[in-house]
């Protein structure tokens, strides 16, 4: 079996190596001329998404390149902790890596391990017959092979040609920013990541590899824009507004007085899309963002797609096609699902306003001793293990 796979940020490479470790060939091809993962910020990924890529010997990897986070300190706009979460398992925490690095070890990996990469290949539409498909980009090209995985992430290409009236992702509200401010003037612990909920909005941030204050933020706007369309407005010009977004809040005044336009990142506009209506036909599958997007608010998007790219290696791995497909759907639908819902709620937080500091300052502490246990809020969804080894049933 060959497989064509569509996208080469984080899922795509992922997908490629796993499809190898199944003895199955795979291609993959990236819409840039360059790697997809020179553009974006910080991600977080979480126990269950290094687990998985555990499975493919890449977990030492990614704590060569990341930051292990061992605590979530939670915090007023006064600067007063009101609650913490341990991670479950202190021999493995979350991660903390810059998606362009992260990007760049798995490119490193496929090409170490022969997958071919090829760039400048935008995905334009895909034949599709009994035997296999064919995939038709826009500099004329073809490729043939047996299956196609569709990895081209939010905005997919594959997804519309899968189904032409599949709904597309849908604006938060939110718009995403962060960056970097020299030094530690705040005395921050390493292995602890800050969240500070101020009187209109919060500010998440930690100590980077490198000893400084890297923080990240989430802006409400009723306007979507695109990266491209945030970048215009200028890196000076947000920093402005979310100045006056934040006022006084500590430790935002502090970190914001001391950020650059030149050390910040503009992503634009947030996205979630709990999950596609269709995921596959007969040849064609998708994987990854291009088939669920859970909201950044669950830290759980690159995992949640190492762990379908995986599975799905698995399926196409015991099982003919299209029976792979529904297996793989089957494993990983209702999972996503509730990790969207979850994420869905937090953004609506955010946006509406609804908790307020007075309310965090007299609820919260409550909360958090009588209700919010990390067991049980994250152990089914961190401590989770794909059975590699075990046999996909149809």
């Amino acid at each position: 079996m060959k497989a064509l796979i569509i996208g080469g940020g984080i899922t795509g490479p992922v997908a490629a190596l796993a499809l190898r470790k199944a003895g199955i060939e795979a291609e993959i091809f990236e819409a840039y001329e360059q790697n997809a993962g020179n553009a974006g910020g910080w991600l977080m990924i979480a126990p269950n998404g290094v687990n998985a890529l555990g499975i493919l010997g890449l977990d030492a990897d990614l704590r060569a390149i990341g930051r292990p986070n061992q605590r979530m300190v939670m915090t007023d706009g006064r600067g007063k902790r009101f609650g913490a979460f341990d991670e479950l398992d202190a021999d493995n925490p979350s991660q903390l890596a810059m998606r362009s690095d992260l990007c760049a070890l798995l490119a490193e990996r496929a090409v170490e391990a022969g997958i071919k990469i090829h760039h400048g290949k935008r995905l334009v539409d895909v034949a599709e017959t009994a035997d296999g498909v064919t995939a038709h980009f826009a500099d004329g090209s073809t490729a043939t092979g047996d299956v196609l995985l569709g990895a081209d992430g939010v905005h997919s290409t594959v997804r519309k040609l899968i189904d032409p009236n599949a709904p597309g992702p849908r604006y938060t509200g939110l718009l995403g920013f962060g960056g970097s401010v020299p030094g530690n003037d705040f005395g921050l612990a390493e292995g602890e990541f800050y969240f500070a909920q101020g009187k209109r909005g919060f500010l998440g941030y930690a100590l980077t590899a490198e000893g400084d204050t890297g923080w990240f933020t989430n802006v409400p706007s009723h306007e979507p824009m695109t990266g491209a369309e945030a970048r215009a407005i200028g890196a000076e010009e947000w920093l402005r507004r979310m100045r006056e977004l934040y006022g006084d809040d500590y430790p935002a005044h502090g970190i914001l007085a001391k950020a650059t336009p030149d050390g910040m990142v503009v992503l634009g506009g947030m996205h979630i899309m709990p999950s596609a209506p269709r995921w596959h036909t007969d040849r064609i599958v998708l994987v990854g963002d291009a088939a669920h997007v859970p909201s950044n608010s669950t830290g759980q998007g690159a995992s949640m797609s190492i762990e379908s790219a995986i599975e799905l290696a698995r399926c196409l791995r015991d099982l003919p096609v299209p029976q792979a497909f529904e297996a793989y759907e089957k494993l990983r639908r209702a999972r996503v699902e509730k990790v969207a819902e979850q994420g869905e709620k937090t953004n609506q937080d955010k946006v509406n306003g609804r908790i307020g500091q007075a309310v965090i300052g007299v609820l919260a502490p409550i909360a958090m001793k009588l209700f919010m246990k990390p067991e049980k809020m994250f152990g089914w969804l961190h401590r989770h293990r794909i059975d590699w080894d075990g046999k996909v049933s149809a």
